[in-house]
Formats: C-alpha cells, sequence, structure tokens
C-alpha cells in the first residue's frame, strides 16, 4: 500500500466504496428506538456478508474497499457495541487478502462528541482515525469528520488533524499527483455547497473553509456515507458524493456499494444494488475505462 512505486501512475484503476454497514439500526429504527433498539442484527450481517462476497468475485480485483464510517450502530459505552464490532469484524475477515480494507471513523464509531478516549478506543479496534495512503499516483487522504462536527470535547485534536492535514496538502504538492481523493463520513453538503445546516452535514462557516481549501489543493472528489441515501453535487471542480448504505435505507435506494475508477483525466462512478453487483459485476462500459492503456 505505501510502496514508493505507488507514487507514479500506472493507468486506470478502480476501488469499492461503501458506507454505514451500521449492525443493528434496521431493529432499532424499526422499533422507532434508535438509543436502546440496535440488540438485533443478524440482517446486518447478511448484507455485509453479500457485499464481502460481491467484492470477491469481481474481476479484475479493486485496488482496496474503503468503508466510510459507522461501521456498527451502538455508540460508546452501550450494551451491544462491542458484539456488533465483534461480528462485523468476523464477516470482513473473509475479504479476500488481496484487497486491503480502509476504514473511517463516523458519529457512531466514536459519538457524535467524540472525546479522546472513544478516539483512541476506535484506533485500537480500526486502526487511524485520519491518515494517508498512495495508489498508482493517486494520494488519498481519510478524514475524522466528527471533529469538524463538534469537536468541543477534544478541541487539541481538531487542531492536530488541521495541522497534519495542511502538511499533507503541501506533500500532495510537492509529488504532482494525479488526483487527489478524500474519505470522511459526514459529507460537506448533500446537495448544494449553500444548502442549511442539519444533522447530515457540516456546520456552514466550517464546510466553506474546507470546501475552499479543498478546492485550492486541487482536490477532485470527497466521497462519504452517513445519509443512508445516494446524493451529491459540486462545489466549483470538487465533487461531493454521498453513498448509501449496505446497511439500513432511509430513503428509496438499495442496499449497495459504489464503484469508483480513477483514469487519467477523471473519477467515474456509480451506485450499484448489492444484488446487481452480485450477480451482474461491473458493467462493460467501466471495465472499457480500467482496460484502456495511458
Amino acid at each position: 500500500f505505501y510502496l514508493d512505486d505507488e507514487y507514479q501512475w500506472k493507468g486506470p484503476f478502480y476501488f469499492i466504496q461503501g458506507a454505514d454497514p451500521q449492525f443493528g439500526l434496521m431493529k432499532a429504527w424499526a422499533v422507532g428506538d434508535t438509543n436502546n433498539g440496535d440488540d438485533e442484527w443478524g440482517e446486518e450481517i447478511k448484507l455485509a456478508e453479500q457485499a464481502v462476497q460481491a467484492i470477491n468475485k469481481l474481476n479484475p480485483k479493486p485496488k482496496f474497499f474503503v468503508l466510510c464510517g459507522d461501521l456498527i450502530h451502538g455508540m460508546p459505552g452501550t450494551q451491544w457495541r462491542n458484539d456488533q464490532e465483534q461480528d462485523l469484524k468476523n464477516v470482513l475477515k473473509n475479504t479476500d487478502q488481496d484487497i486491503p480494507l480502509v476504514f473511517v471513523s463516523g458519529n457512531h464509531d466514536i459519538g457524535n462528541t467524540p472525546t479522546r478516549e472513544t478516539i483512541d478506543n476506535y484506533c485500537k479496534n480500526w486502526g487511524d482515525d485520519y491518515f494517508s495512503f498512495w495508489v498508482g499516483g493517486v494520494f488519498f487522504l481519510v478524514l475524522n469528520s466528527q471533529l469538524y462536527f463538534d469537536s468541543s470535547k477534544c478541541p487539541e485534536l481538531k487542531q492536530a488533524q488541521d495541522v497534519w492535514l495542511n502538511e499533507q496538502l503541501a506533500v500532495a504538492e510537492k509529488h504532482k499527483c494525479k488526483h487527489i481523493i478524500v474519505f470522511q463520513h459526514i459529507p460537506l453538503f448533500l446537495r448544494k455547497p449553500d444548502e442549511d445546516h442539519d444533522y447530515f452535514n457540516l456546520e456552514k462557516s466550517v464546510r466553506q473553509e474546507i470546501m475552499e481549501k479543498f478546492h485550492k489543493a486541487g482536490i477532485k472528489a470527497v466521497f462519504s456515507g452517513h445519509y443512508h441515501r445516494n446524493a451529491g453535487g459540486f462545489y466549483k471542480g470538487l465533487e461531493m458524493v454521498v453513498s448509501s448504505a449496505i446497511g439500513c435505507q432511509l430513503g428509496e435506494d438499495p442496499h449497495g456499494l459504489r464503484v469508483v475508477v480513477v483514469t487519467d483525466e477523471k473519477i467515474v462512478h456509480r451506485y450499484y444494488s448489492l444484488n446487481e453487483l452480485s450477480s451482474q459485476g461491473i458493467e462493460k462500459e467501466l471495465l472499457d475505462m480500467l482496460a484502456k492503456q495511458n
């Protein structure tokens, strides 16, 4: 993943983005108790298994599989959390060993108002809450969006991520990467950069600052989850892609995954239902883009 030759562009590739497997939400949502109703998650286990099986069958293989947060439903300190995490790990360990897993922290993973303790706990279980990596000349950034949402209990951690992000963007500039792509749980916005702030997006002044920073750095796309529906839009040249959930759907979308093809010029993506991806795989149009020699 971090080998030196990954700084070089070697031609088109693709990765899989999933979001919100969120073990426990379907039951909680059905019974109308999102605080304590998450004592069953058999349905989510099946969906996550279907996702892993679909990914394992794909040919060529994706470069990695990123899960954009809300891995489980139980908030820090709640009763079923450890069981939910263990069950998700058991499903994910069946992912083909040649397909690295990338985890992004969501609000249910570290709390709506994270603390040093909830973040440390997440890191012990799933890896760093923010980091960067290179794949074939493309620079990827994984961010902890809870620090943008409410860092009141750990302001020093937000500051550390901000400093780190500026350093990373300087590195990207120096290496003249093909594209820069960001993963975070909470979308900057759902449809329009100037929409009102609510639970599913970032506060306007925070959002504006990040969008402008990303735009200036030449970031092409931000991929998020959190909304449990597909959405997205543009800020100048920056595309905001909001993917629906592997788990509980809050809108009309099917349980699914997003296939993201990275070419020399652009980033092309399509959301597939789990059924469609398992039975048919990736459509010819995207496969043809991958086959083009640059």
